[in-house]
């Protein structure tokens, strides 16, 4: 049996781990806000070594993950600009040398893919990062895929003039994405989802519906992560979710959500009484490393309100922007209060 199957309070990264200073320019990266489009600049490795380079950074991301003692194991996306962006400019109907200009969820201007045809799928694009992940653990592994809203609300629609039906072309291309990663070895795929959050109107309006085509016909583990931003670019969270009981009426088996930096009140998990909730206890706005008896706490806040048995332990969001020893402290300092609530509920 694979290892977490089973296992109560499983721990897993929501998404992304530190990057090696040798890989990214992290001042250059933080400077790009979250990248939309392709900044090849941001690599340090010239482009005929950048593959290998990225392979050494996901088997050590690998190992930090195994050694901290984490159950549900991830690339850390060690290949990506961006949680979104790697995806979304492989796309057939985007001008990536033409690009627009949109307002991000923070207000700035940002510089987004220019859709100006029908967007497909022409080939898988992280099939080849489960295969490599599959083959360096044998621990049970995820894999994750921005989702079509996020996707529609971070391009310049100067083709459909309609962002549902833009949403929709997006969630058949994340849809047949999702069907790849499962076949290729992923046991849980996650569609990553914050701009949800950000305009609950519009998510509401079409964004459900699109998510829910990406997640039709899917045989397997699905999890949706929504968020307010990465901790280095948004300080102030708000207590509470705009965009959370919707995700009811959502096929996707787990919803991933920040309780940490927000401290958020918990008791929002009565309202996703048939979901697997991938609680979120590391604040990810503070460089220094929690103890493991602060995440103990954590999770002991959402128990009176969402049972052991549907809580997998996480970070808030991703640890991309996060020093590597912070990262890894952090992560470690997480399986380890994981493990002091497993024992006092066993």
């Amino acid at each position: 049996m694979a290892a977490s199957q089973g296992k109560m309070l499983p721990t897993s990264l929501v998404g992304s781990y530190s990057q090696p200073d040798w890989l990214i320019d992290k001042a250059m990266l933080v400077k790009s806000r979250v990248p939309r489009v392709r900044i090849h600049e941001l690599w340090r490795v010239a482009p005929e070594w950048l593959e290998e380079a990225q392979n050494d950074a996901t088997l050590l991301a690998i190992r930090d993950q195994e050694r901290a003692g984490l159950d549900i194991i991830t690339d850390g996306e060690m290949r990506r600009e961006s949680y979104s962006n790697r995806f979304a400019t492989a796309l057939d109907g985007v001008d990536l040398d033409n690009p627009g200009v949109v307002k991000s969820r923070s207000g700035k201007e940002s510089i987004v893919p220019r859709v100006v045809g029908p967007i497909r799928r022409r080939h898988p694009v992280e099939v080849g990062d489960v295969k490599f992940l599959r083959a360096n653990t044998d621990r049970r592994i995820k894999m994750t895929v921005p989702g079509p809203f996020t996707m529609t609300q971070q391009a310049f629609d100067d083709y459909y003039k309609d962002e549902a039906a833009l949403s929709l072309d997006y969630a058949a291309a994340v849809n047949a994405e999702i069907k790849d990663l499962f076949a290729a070895g992923a046991d849980i795929v996650q569609i990553d989802e914050p701009y949800m959050q950000a305009a609950p109107d519009k998510a509401r309006a079409y964004g459900l519906a699109a998510l829910n085509k990406a997640l039709e016909g899917v045989k397997g583990e699905t999890a949706v992560h929504i968020c307010f931003g990465y901790a280095a670019m948004v300080k102030d969270k708000p207590a509470g979710y705009s965009f959370l009981p919707e995700f009811h009426d959502c096929p996707a088996h787990m919803i991933s959500i920040e309780t940490a930096q927000p401290s958020l009140d918990c008791a929002v998990l009565e309202k996703l009484p048939d979901k697997r909730i991938m609680l979120g206890v590391i604040d990810l706005s503070k460089h220094e490393v929690e103890t493991p008896e602060q995440v103990a706490a954590r999770i002991r806040r959402a128990l009176p309100h969402c049972p052991a048995e549907r809580i997998i332990v996480a970070p808030d969001c991703g640890l991309k922007y996060l020093p590597r020893d912070v990262a890894y402290g952090k992560m470690k300092a997480m399986a380890d209060g994981a493990a002091i609530v497993r024992a006092e509920l066993a």
